[in-house]
């Protein structure tokens, strides 16, 4: 339990990014994982948060 989050990000990440994936370039390939990440917390809706995203999630309850 104490590494699970990482572990099932990292996993959706492997599955939904890389799996059969081929790159032109090494650039591409390290662009990659940054435009995934911004997704994961920025636009990512998760049901567990009220349809919201992570950042849109931690932004509302903290102006509360």
């Amino acid at each position: 339990m104490d590494n699970g989050a990482m572990e099932c990000f990292f996993g959706r990440l492997k599955a939904e990014m890389f799996c059969g994936e081929k790159f032109a370039s090494v650039e591409e390939f390290i662009q990659k994982p940054h435009k995934y990440i911004f997704y994961w917390n920025n636009e990512r809706i998760s049901l567990t948060l009220n349809g919201m995203s992570p950042v849109q999630y931690r932004t509302h309850f903290q102006t509360i």
